[in-house]
């Protein structure tokens, strides 16, 4: 049951934060974005300064909180989600150290390759896949390779605790947040020990845990000033990006999953207790007593659009220009065969190192071809996730599909073919604020439990697979997968 109040919900992504304040009723008032920098100053390297993603974020909070007091509406809460994976190093005065070293980052991928091949079960305590963008990684990489700063960091976090430190004076970091680092070991709802041994850190170097409903109570003096909030204004810790994302469009139901394709994409479902994949392809994370979020993300997504616009065609062509031409190919795109690992791969592989291919390229193909085939390649790549999570017990009965991809019905129906599952469209337009805001109404009482939010969600499309294709959307996944699979041993491939 739904209460009267209006919680803020905060998104904290990768080059943007985006603040919404939603009634229980699930109807938005205001939505305010704030952006901010993403540097490589080495390839491989992605970087961010964490106090101005604090400063953007307390921005925007200032500029939903100044809605909510011109129309009279009572703020509740404020809940946060971060995006997920992030590092960063403090001083014994809680000061910068080090860089936000964000999820994208893959200089620590060979020390990824070690653990993977070393140390599988720490995959199966923490749930983390032992790739380059987990903590663990990069601290051994730190260790490794920058060994002055790393003794040089008094404590260890993510944006989350710079955030909430920055809210209401406490450091903390949620459960959810803590099960996205490596470190956290599932069933104990603790730091792992071996984890944080070979990671090289002690325990006392990390931040205090609790749930992700946790309410802390109230604001300090200077955040209240900045943002307008009242100082009583509860902060919920919140989770992370993709579960809030989950969340958000409702996706909490059995085999009800999340998809999202935008620059990468992704699938997630809510399931009722921790699993992790004896082939270590799935990611598992925690949310809330008794829901765990299970899924793979892939890297690569419309960025293959965006790379043939800019790095081939100079930015000649829109990317709507671009998936129009796919509309010209068959499906199969005539033995044009993509993986489109551009930026190497997360799930199922979980390696930086896998290059980007173009297979069956011959003097008659063209634009039209590229693209289909990389369209095809990204529902290819998905299908292995779904496969995955089939595998671990959790099939896909249907998906609520989020992102750039929706712009584009061809994609849209191309997916649901390849995936073989119908997609729903929800009507959210900010699914992980929504979503971290959903979480705040359940810590402060404003919904009942966290599956009131089935009842709040609008579909606004519904797309079924169509089975036409059929044989050949099966036959170009078989040739998908073998391909990978001739591949994986090819040191040219790999870049070695």
């Amino acid at each position: 049951m739904a209460r009267d109040g209006a919680v803020i919900g905060v998104d904290v992504g990768t080059t943007a934060v985006k603040v919404g304040l939603y009634d229980a009723d699930a109807t938005e008032h205001v939505v305010a974005s704030r952006e901010y920098a993403l540097d490589d100053p080495e390839p491989g390297w992605a970087e961010q300064d964490p106090d101005a993603i604090v400063e953007a974020t307390l921005d925007a909070i200032e500029e939903v909180a100044g809605h909510a007091s011109a129309y009279g509406i009572a703020v509740s809460a404020v809940s946060i989600s971060t995006v997920m994976h992030s590092l960063l190093g403090l001083d014994a005065d809680g000061r910068p150290v080090t860089p936000l070293i964000i999820y994208a980052d893959t200089r620590a991928a060979p020390e990824a390759a070690v653990l993977r091949a070393d140390h599988v079960d720490v995959y199966r305590r923490t749930g983390t896949p032992l790739h380059p963008m987990a903590p663990l990684a990069k601290l051994r990489w730190l260790a490794a390779h920058q060994p002055d700063v790393a003794a040089s960091v008094r404590t260890w976090g993510t944006i989350k605790e710079q955030l909430l430190a920055a809210l209401t004076g406490e450091a903390v970091l949620d459960h959810a947040g803590a099960s996205a680092t490596g470190l956290f070991n599932l069933s104990d709802l603790d730091w792992d020990d071996e984890a944080l041994s070979l990671a090289g850190i002690d325990r006392d170097q990390l931040a205090p845990l609790v749930p992700t409903d946790h309410v802390l109570d109230g604001l300090t003096a200077a955040a209240a000033g900045r943002t307008g909030l009242p100082r009583d204004t509860p902060v919920v810790a919140g989770a992370t990006d993709g579960i809030m994302a989950n969340l958000g469009v409702g996706a909490i139901g059995d085999g009800i999953g999340a998809l999202t394709v935008g620059t990468s994409g992704a699938i997630r479902v809510i399931v009722d207790e921790p699993v992790t994949d004896p082939a270590m392809r799935t990611f598992c994370y925690a949310l809330t007593p008794g829901r765990w979020c299970v899924g793979g993300a892939i890297s690569n997504g419309g960025l293959w659009l965006t790379w043939l616009r800019d790095h081939v065609l100079d930015g000649r062509v829109e990317v709507a220009d671009l998936t129009a031409s796919a509309g010209d190919v068959p499906p199969g795109a005539e033995g044009v065969l993509v993986l489109p690992y551009l930026t190497g791969e997360r799930a199922p592989q979980w390696s930086g190192a896998p290059s980007g291919v173009v297979f069956g390229l011959r003097y008659a193909h063209r634009r039209g071809h590229l693209v289909r085939a990389g369209l095809e390649g990204v529902a290819h790549q998905l299908r292995l996730v779904a496969d995955a999570l089939d595998d671990t017990g959790h099939g896909l009965r249907r998906l609520r599909a989020t992102g750039g991809f929706l712009n584009s019905p061809l994609w849209v129906q191309l997916v649901a073919d390849v995936l073989r599952v119908p997609l729903e469209v929800p009507e959210v337009a900010e699914a992980a604020a929504f979503g971290a805001a959903v979480l705040g109404m359940t810590a402060v009482g404003l919904l009942d439990d966290l599956d009131a939010v089935e009842d709040l969600i609008t579909i606004t499309d519904h797309i079924d697979p169509d089975d036409t294709d059929r044989a050949v959307h099966e036959q170009v996944h078989r040739r998908y997968a073998q391909l990978i699979d001739l591949l994986s041993g090819s040191s040219l491939y790999l870049g070695l």
